[in-house]
């Protein structure tokens, strides 16, 4: 009959999670966790539904038609079964409605519901990420017109009435670098903003709002004279005139998210604020936004894991299952502690950020978040990549056929280390977030996390690597082009070092109830080593760049 081969099956991403459970149980008070637990089973259930039908049909991207049959512009996008579905989801389980709750456990209530429905979504937790900023930056704008028009809608829990948001910010020019925005916003006779340019990475174009950074007409050069605004995409049911989309981008991964090139051609505008300092009012979207990636990079990983631990469970080779080779069992388990650590990380951001949010934050936990938010996303970011690339390796020729929906995994998750800032551009944002003494934040969080420790070697080593980070800064805070060139290495010291102190603080709360695994998780994270550091010089950098 030849060889046949059981696929991996997911197992359920809420019931079978004993870390994601455990994390919640330690985390949220017991009537907290009731109140949700319905929308964690639902959400749990619909992720497995949908890697069951994606397993039976041909994963397809959303099309682009620009023109009807009579020669009228429509630019209509028709979308995957999962994007059309994905306002049902959002508000029958307030996935993004939840962390704007009155509570200090909002953010985290919220986070728990992306981790389950975020692979599920076929990212369409990309335009949820920016709804939720643009959401968190009307409230801190104090535009009661706005606010009052648009912020029902964002956190709607009825699907008629939600609307996506857009983040319009990417130009031509360049990315992360805004200073050179071309996009210039013009009154008309009657006073209206319009603006008029080209927006060159959409990633929410199908929303029905948008926040858009433009340089009011007149207005100076540079970031500073930038101003942030708000406009509406839709008109009844048709996408308003004004708003012409170019193209839809072919992507390496993030296939069914309609990623688009935009034209604004007089569209209708309204500035949040000060025709000034947009990017300073684009500020309280980062920590939501880098936080949505951080967790879906997070759940990414989770997802590949999951499968590749099932499927070692099934597939048998040289008269033993997978699982029962050492070498390959030493492998998942190597990846599963680096997850564990990349786990602990992200929760922990998306708890402190409810807590400072709701004025419940300690002291020094403001700083704290500050510096946590680059360093989860940059971590996370660059391990989901690695992680997944492993995960294909654990299925072998399998994980490299398309209509396995592998694949896809590894596609997807190269995203998360370039959307809302590079690598490169998070480390140097990590030192923006150290000035001062900064550092003295984390020290005091980690002091706390590690108080009643019962790992006496993972204290020191965790000790270690932050004493190291902080001689470090010391020795080249004074040498700007070296500690920006050494950025990256110290960003990722400070996120494994903060990510093995939080799993200790796990281990010991685990401990009294007979989780032998969570110290292991923790053993194992340490003996990879927490310091990153890079040894390279200015020199040898020139030498090797320079002309061969």
């Amino acid at each position: 009959m030849g060889f046949l081969q059981d696929p991996p099956q997911l197992a359920h991403p809420y019931r079978d999670d004993p870390l994601f459970r455990a994390m919640l149980r330690r985390a949220l008070p017991p009537a907290r966790l009731a109140a949700i637990e319905a929308d964690l089973q639902a959400l749990g259930d619909y992720a497995l539904m949908e890697w069951h039908r994606a397993c039976r049909s041909t994963r397809r991207k959303p099309v682009l038609t620009q023109w009807d049959a009579w020669g009228n512009r429509i630019d209509r996008i028709e979308l995957t079964e999962a994007w059309q579905e994905g306002p049902h989801i959002t508000t029958e389980h307030a996935v993004l409605a939840s962390g704007h709750e009155a509570h200090e456990h909002a953010r985290l209530e919220e986070f728990a519901r992306v981790y389950l429905y975020h692979v599920a979504s076929e990212f369409y937790s990309c335009p949820l990420a920016m709804t939720d900023g643009a959401a968190t930056a009307l409230k801190a704008s104090g535009n009661k017109a706005l606010i009052e028009r648009a912020l029902p809608h964002l956190l709607s829990r009825d699907a008629s009435t939600f609307w996506l948001s857009g983040q319009w910010m990417t130009e031509n020019a360049g990315g992360s670098d805004v200073g050179h925005t071309e996009t210039v916003a013009r009154q008309d006779a009657s006073g209206q903003w319009r603006l008029y340019g080209r927006k060159w990475f959409s990633s929410a174009v199908v929303g029905e709002m948008a926040l858009a950074l433009a340089r009011p007409q007149g207005a100076g050069d540079g970031p500073a004279a930038l101003a942030l605004f708000y406009v509406e995409t839709m008109d009844g049911e048709r996408r308003k005139p004004e708003l012409v989309i170019d193209r839809l981008k072919d992507k390496l991964g993030t296939h069914e998210l309609p990623t688009a090139e935009i034209h604004l051609d007089g569209l209708p505008a309204w500035p949040l604020g000060e025709l000034a300092n947009g990017v300073r009012q684009v500020a309280p979207m980062l920590n939501i936004t880098r936080t949505w990636n951080a967790m879906g990079a997070t759940a990414s990983m989770a997802r590949a894991l999951s499968l590749a631990r099932d499927y070692a469970t099934r597939r048998r080779a040289f008269g033993k299952r997978l699982i029962d080779q050492p070498l390959h069992a030493h492998t998942l388990a190597d990846m599963q502690a680096e997850f564990e650590a990349a786990f602990a990380l992200t929760f922990e951001v998306a708890h402190l950020l409810g807590r400072v949010e709701h004025g419940a934050a300690l002291p020094h936990e403001v700083a704290l978040l500050r510096l946590l938010t680059p360093l989860a996303k940059l971590w996370t970011g660059k391990m989901a990549v690695k992680l997944c690339s492993e995960a294909l390796e654990c299925f072998g020729g399998a994980g490299y056929v398309e209509d396995t929906g592998l694949p896809q995994l590894l596609r997807d998750a190269q995203v998360y280390a370039i959307w809302e800032g590079t690598t490169n551009v998070l480390s140097l944002d990590s030192l923006r977030a150290l000035a001062g003494d900064n550092l003295g934040a984390l020290r005091t969080a980690i002091e706390g996390w590690l108080a009643d420790s019962i790992d006496a070697h993972a204290r020191q080593e965790i000790h270690r690597a932050l004493d190291a980070a902080g001689a470090y800064l010391q020795a080249h805070g004074s040498e700007r082009e070296s500690l920006e060139a050494g950025a990256r290495g110290l960003a990722l010291t400070l996120a494994r070092c903060t990510a093995a102190a939080l799993l200790a603080r796990h281990d010991t709360w685990s401990a009294p109830h007979g989780a032998a695994r969570t110290g292991a998780a923790l053993r194992r994270f340490v003996a990879h080593g927490l310091m990153r550091f890079s040894t390279g010089n200015a020199t040898d950098t020139a030498l090797l760049l320079g002309p061969h």
